[in-house]
């Protein structure tokens, strides 16, 4: 009696449609009820708190007409898109009105994220992102589309566009990591674009940064997560008295050795951990590279995004919108490709983690939020090097976020500079933008502290 070939267990799926950006009061009316259970049930967020005025004044004259407004916001935690897509939504405006300011209409911003999130984020991101504006791009191919959505979005206004311009999820919030270039590119084309129309609406670029604070929930979540990994790393009777710092330090070597065995890198204690990583990152980019059939090309980022695409790509296939012509064979060769696809990310998400995995470790001296957040950094390296991704990531309940906005850096006026040397000018933005990010981090270090 005949009997079907078992399927692979991965299955291919095809490719991830979604709508036009729009704004449904729909949508916007379910994430009243249910986002602040979410942001408690997921970050425990007990409150968030907004300093200062300058974010006010920004979404004052983008929302009248009088400015377009690009808000560059920090990403270090994965949890800052929802959080400040919250505020904005549901309590900028009462905060404003205790000022005595009154907007032209609701705030709201749209914010920009990469086509991986509506793959793996399921039918709930799916429904939600294109609901309330939010924007798609790639980050590894030419996305016309795309692009000509964000420039539309600046030039038309009057909602302010929000972008991380580190790429993603950097895992470090008290310092800053690399920025990309391109919202910067698109702001000057759209401030230039204006000017040549003879409109008068200069385009800012408002720094905002977001930062986490914890108690006694916090502290002893903390430790509790602390045990387990060193319970993972068969190290829980080597550390017992040992002092913080040895102890991550322990853990956190274990882990590094176990990737040097696993692409066979001798290991060389004579070398610092950043350079023992490094090697780790080159042997798993040249690993996945070779399984993609594509040439090591770029630095280490673009190398990472372009695995990124083409392996999501195998998984969801572009251009296909469904399976109903294929043989039983094909379906199965193509599921196998999938499965093959999802081994070969394992390797891209460990790097993804990996490139930013820079934060020295903490001492006793150290405040909380730096000790929790290389505690779940550490996590997460132990999770990458066994084959998870983003969504391991275990978040500890925070008691308090601090929404931290930097001076606002005004595009328009850099345009001379800008049409006299284009490179020139986006590094001076770039540079002035990193130098408004540590003042957000210096001031919310200086004004809000950890309750324990």
């Amino acid at each position: 009696m005949y009997k079907p070939f078992k399927t692979p267990i991965m299955r291919a799926s095809p490719d991830v449609k979604i709508g036009e950006p729009r704004f449904s009061k729909f949508v916007v009316f379910l994430l009243r009820l249910l986002t602040r259970i979410y942001l408690y049930l997921f970050f425990g967020v007990a409150k968030i708190v907004l300093k200062g005025d300058i974010l006010v004044d920004a979404f004052k004259r983008a929302l009248a007409g009088e400015s377009r407004c690009i808000i560059a916001f920090r990403h270090p935690n994965g949890g800052e898109p929802q959080i400040l897509e919250w505020y904005f939504l549901f309590k900028l405006k009462r905060y404003a009105a205790k000022m005595g300011v009154r907007f032209a209409r609701r705030p709201h911003a749209l914010f920009v994220y990469g086509y991986e999130v509506v793959r793996w984020g399921g039918w709930v991101a799916r429904f939600i992102m294109p609901n309330i504006g939010s924007m798609p791009v790639h980050h590894s191919k030419v996305d016309s589309r795309g692009l000509a959505r964000l420039f539309k979005a600046i030039v038309e206004g009057p909602y302010p566009l929000a972008i991380a311009p580190e790429g993603q999820i950097t895992y470090s919030a008290d310092s800053v990591s690399r920025l990309e270039s391109g919202a910067f590119r698109i702001g000057f084309q759209a401030a230039q674009h204006m000017a040549d129309k003879n409109i008068n609406c200069p385009v800012e670029i408002l720094p905002v940064s977001v930062h986490y604070r914890f108690g006694i929930v916090g502290k002893r979540s903390k430790e509790r997560l602390l045990r387990e990994i060193e319970k993972y790393c068969a190290l829980s009777k080597k550390t017992r008295n040992l002092p913080l710092e040895e102890r991550l330090r322990l853990c956190r070597d274990h882990i590094l050795e176990v990737n040097e065995r696993r692409y066979n890198i001798n290991s060389d204690s004579s070398l610092s951990f950043d350079e023992r990583l490094e090697r780790v990152i080159n042997a798993a980019l040249e690993t996945s590279e070779r399984m993609l059939g594509i040439k090591s090309e770029g630095d280490s980022f673009s190398r990472m995004h372009k695995v990124r695409q083409i392996y999501w790509d195998r998984i969801y296939l572009p251009g296909v919108d469904n399976f109903d012509n294929l043989s039983y064979i094909q379906r199965n060769a193509i599921d196998l490709g999938a499965g093959e696809a999802w081994y070969i990310g394992r390797h891209q998400e460990l790097v993804d983690f990996c490139l930013f995995f820079r934060s020295p470790l903490p001492t006793e001296a150290s405040s909380l939020h730096s000790k929790i957040e290389y505690i779940q950094n550490l996590w997460n390296f132990a999770c990458r090097t066994m084959g998870g991704a983003v969504d391991d990531r275990n978040n500890i309940f925070i008691r308090k976020v601090i929404i931290q906005p930097g001076p606002v850096i005004k595009l328009s006026e850099r345009l001379p500079e800008y049409k006299k040397n284009k490179k020139t000018a986006i590094a001076q933005v770039m540079s002035e933008l990193e130098k408004a990010f540590l003042f957000c981090i210096d001031e919310a270090d200086r004004t809000e502290k950890d309750r324990y």
